[in-house]
């Protein structure tokens, strides 16, 4: 089981990510390399990273199973105004260069939202923006990630999802990222699993899933809303979201979770913990304020 979650980057870089995902027992993790929604950046510490290179090999933290997110600022789609949208290409190039300088090989894309183009325009968009920032030598695959749909969002459904990559020209550096909360929510049956698998593989190819968001959702299905649970708190349901993770068919992709905090509290130990076990933990928000405050 390849699991992690979420972490920060803000204290001492990757080398605080690593302690912070070694707290959790993970074996993974996800990061920004700044906060999402703006694009304030510091340098990379060339020393952290090497101290973080280290102990993850001390602790079989596989750098090629870490993922990088990208900012929700970028928007791809949108090309109404040209500034904005040459912006979005630029920082996520930089973005990028970021990850060639910690060695990471995955970072995660919100396709972008269409807003006054038609859904086809923000496509094309989004397109043309890629085939911009990918280049023969970017040595980072871009995972574009399952959306729920809300508003004008582009990528909710895999037929979208399939016109993207069909159009890039290095097709070896774009990948996907499925999303349990976004699926349910953009009207996937998390509990018929293997039928959505079954359909992406005769449509895009399972080899080209290269992560997966674990979240619950408060949120029925269909309701294109993308609002996060903890672990068997939502509407998937514990059982159902084992049976995803534990989908022999993606067995060799990190999973990462995204589960809402515990008050100011993460909940992933417990979580991480529970989901090894395969044993739903009713009393999960008891256990996380409990462990915290007696820290």
């Amino acid at each position: 089981m390849i699991i992690g979650s979420h972490v920060s980057f803000k204290n001492d870089g990757l080398l605080g990510s690593v302690k912070e995902t070694l707290s959790y027992g993970a074996n993974t993790f996800m990061f920004y390399t700044g906060a999402p929604q703006n694009t304030v950046r510091k340098a990379i510490d060339k020393n952290t990273t090497l101290k973080a290179w280290e102990l993850m090999e001390e602790n079989d933290v596989d750098i090629n199973n870490v993922i990088c997110h990208a900012p929700y600022i970028i928007n791809l789609a949108n090309k109404a105004k040209l500034d904005a949208w040459q912006f979005s290409i630029n920082f996520l190039k930089a973005e990028i260069k970021r990850c060639e300088e910690l060695g990471v090989k995955y970072i995660v894309l919100h396709p972008g939202s269409a807003v006054s183009h038609t859904k086809e325009e923000g496509i094309n968009n989004i397109i043309e923006a890629l085939n911009e920032v990918i280049d023969e030598n970017t040595n980072v695959t871009i995972l574009l990630e399952t959306m729920a749909g809300k508003g004008t969002e582009l990528g909710s459904n895999i037929d979208e999802l399939k016109t993207i990559i069909d159009n890039i020209i290095y097709q070896n550096k774009i990948g996907v990222c499925l999303d349990t909360c976004h699926l349910n929510d953009s009207g996937i049956e998390i509990s018929s699993f293997d039928k959505y698998l079954e359909l992406f593989e005769s449509t895009i190819g399972l080899k080209k899933v290269g992560c997966i968001h674990v979240n619950d959702s408060l949120n029925p299905i269909g309701s294109h809303k993308d609002r996060h649970a903890n672990i068997g708190f939502g509407t998937i349901g514990f059982d159902n979201l084992i049976n995803a993770i534990y989908n022999e068919k993606l067995k060799d992709v990190p999973k990462i979770l995204e589960t809402p905090y515990i008050e100011e509290y993460p909940p992933y130990k417990f979580e991480i913990e529970s989901i090894i076990e395969k044993k739903f933990n009713p009393t999960l928000k008891e256990d996380v304020q409990n462990y915290y405050k007696n820290f």
